[in-house]
């Protein structure tokens, strides 16, 4: 049996999960969705810093590194995601706030942790 990519990005997804926690970091949500966006993870650091991560996963980096794929349309959909996040959260919306991005590239078990990867100006 294959497994889809979809799958794949899940099993990342928690993998990732399980790696930050061990981190330190305190996840408040998974697969946070709205129409048009999604954020994989969010989470609250030791510093109480509130982290919106994307985890991305390439089976080869022949085409590029996986980080290379958060694009800025991407990034505009993981703000407006943010955004409607701490409307629903209101308790978190004067934390200090990032994104950041947790890549696995080929046979890689632990992820590269891409700290402040993109930002906003009016976030």
């Amino acid at each position: 049996m294959t497994t889809t990519s979809h799958q794949t990005g899940q099993q990342k997804e928690q993998l990732a999960a399980q790696w930050l926690q061990q981190q330190g970091i305190q996840l408040l949500e998974q697969n946070f969705r709205i129409k048009g966006g999604e954020i994989d993870l969010i989470g609250l650091d030791p510093q109480q810093t509130l982290i919106f991560f994307e985890v991305k996963y390439r089976k080869s980096v022949a085409y590029g590194h996986a980080s290379e794929f958060v694009s800025v349309q991407k990034q505009n959909r993981l703000i407006k995601s943010a955004q409607v996040f701490l409307l629903k959260h209101p308790q978190y919306q004067n934390h200090a706030q990032r994104f950041d991005v947790i890549t696995f590239e080929a046979q890689q078990t632990e992820p590269t942790w891409i700290q402040n990867a993109f930002g906003v100006d009016a976030f």
